[in-house]
């Protein structure tokens, strides 16, 4: 188990102080049959107050994945062992004994990480990321790691290493990408949370398709993440699937680092201050919405409005050269992690070892190297834009999607490059501007389409501003009573 030092557990002792705000909770289980409905805060109160044990809580999620992963295929490595050792110790951190699941992008130190390929089939961590021990600092509990596309490059959870994860809502369908697995796992019920990376809307993307709670946080808000430091332009932020706004607002409490940005501190409800909201549903791509997922965004506009807040229909803020900088940049950095792969192993890359849309992927940044260095000037230039966006307006509403989540294939990794871009731009252009900015936003699951998948719909705001959307999303959570929704599993 990975030491945490004093500051992480100062950390830890203050969190479990401040998360006394949410109160005695009124979903305290009666029998271990119960956990599987319970949401974190409410998990880690019933351990604390003596309703149930770490080890109970522990073995009971083990019992659920053992039984519901055949179907969903959402666990790539299990750790069950590790994670009743480290349940049976003393109590550790405002979460402990709350079971999740890493995501298999991110090291554990001594545990299997793949990147969801099959270069890393058999490549043990020998260190890990500030965030992931800050996680296990909190008293989180890892079953194993959970499922992610070949480097988190998709928005489907498909790797050919181990199989398509499958929608615990319907399983012919997909889970969205990059943090597939994580969905799965928190949508099927198996734990309250799971672990998740967000780096063109890899936490909004599942969250949506598996009708989930997922902010993806302003850049640096969290714990360093992994990847390269030196990065010219910093995508990706850490965070969680979780089904329930509180335990996003109580993660984020836990695990932000104190920086120059404001601090959120617990948001624990809705506040009475009404916002200025402006909704779009055309996508800077310009290409066609599904009616029905526009129809999802336009009912949350009259939620809102109805609600008190001022919400003004608007043209959308952003165009499409934002999105084909960011697919420069994207390639770049794919381009970039399979060298270094080839340096450390001494190997020349190949099809038994990546797959082909990496391989497409390289090829698309080789024809454009040279755009690259104005591309990540415009990329880090592009928050004045996203900013300006925001002038009129203190949350932007939209889509998180295009379309409801697709069948198992339709984004299949295996295809011509092109096909699988086409459909990827068809599907994903509400996410990756937010990243580019490193603003904030969250899916909110508040629409199912008429085939019974989620449609989740996006609140955006600018760096910084987590504590507006977490106020309002509070208010639509107890609007749309998401959490009584449950997929069938039997």
């Amino acid at each position: 188990m990975t030491q945490i030092s004093r500051r992480a557990a100062l950390k830890s002792s203050a969190a479990i102080s401040m998360l006394a705000g949410f109160g005695c909770d009124r979903d305290a289980p009666s029998t271990t049959d119960d956990l599987e409905n319970l949401d974190a805060v409410s998990t880690a109160q019933a351990i604390k107050s003596g309703n149930v044990s770490a080890p109970e809580v522990v073995n009971a999620a083990i019992d659920r994945a053992q039984k519901i992963n055949p179907a969903i295929n959402a666990i790539v490595t299990p750790y069950f062992d590790t994670a009743r050792e480290q349940a049976a110790a003393a109590p550790s951190g405002a979460w402990f004994g709350v079971p999740t699941f890493i995501k298999d992008l991110n090291n554990v130190i001594g545990q299997r990480t793949t990147f969801g390929s099959r270069a890393f089939a058999n490549y043990v961590a020998t260190d890990q990321s500030p965030h992931v021990s800050a996680i296990f600092a909190n008293g989180l509990i890892s079953l194993g790691k959970s499922a992610s596309p070949e480097f988190g490059l998709t928005a489907t959870t498909e790797p050919m290493l181990s199989g398509a994860t499958r929608n615990p809502w319907n399983t012919n369908h997909s889970t969205g990408g990059s943090s597939g697995g994580a969905a799965a796992l928190v949508a099927a019920r198996i734990t309250p949370v799971a672990h998740a990376s967000d780096g063109g809307g890899s936490i909004r993307i599942p969250a949506s398709c598996c009708g989930l709670v997922g902010l993806k946080p302003t850049r640096a808000r969290m714990p360093i993440p992994d990847g390269d430091p030196t990065a010219p332009l910093i995508l990706t932020e850490h965070g969680i699937q979780s089904r329930s706004v509180r335990d996003t607002a109580a993660y984020l409490a836990m695990m932000e680092v104190e920086n120059d940005l404001p601090q959120v501190g617990l948001v624990s409800g809705p506040v009475s201050a009404r916002k200025k909201v402006g909704f779009f549903t055309t996508p800077p791509t310009g290409v066609a919405v599904d009616q029905e997922v526009a129809s999802v965004t336009e009912a949350t506009a009259r939620k809102l409005e109805g609600l008190g807040h001022e919400v003004t229909e608007i043209e959308p803020p952003f165009d499409s050269s934002v999105l084909q900088d960011f697919g420069i940049y994207w390639a770049a950095r794919v381009a970039m992690v399979v060298a270094n792969w080839e340096r450390a192993s001494g190997q020349k890359a190949s099809y038994k070892a990546f797959e082909p849309f990496t391989f497409g992927l390289i090829e698309f940044y080789e024809a454009r190297r040279g755009l690259l260095e104005t591309a990540i000037a415009r990329l880090i230039a592009f928050e004045r834009d996203y900013r300006a966006a925001f002038s009129d307006v203190d949350l932007l509403l939209s889509p998180v999607l295009a379309k409801p989540p697709p069948e198992i294939g339709y984004l299949s990794t295996t295809y011509g490059f092109d096909l699988i871009m086409e459909r990827l731009t068809e599907y994903v252009a509400f996410t990756q501007v937010v990243n580019v900015s490193g603003g904030t936003a969250i899916s909110l699951p508040v629409g199912m389409s008429s085939g019974g998948l989620p449609i989740g719909a996006q609140l955006a705001a600018t760096p910084g501003n987590e504590k507006a959307i977490l106020e309002v999303a509070y208010e639509l959570e107890e609007e749309f009573e998401w959490r009584k929704r449950a997929p069938d599993l039997a």
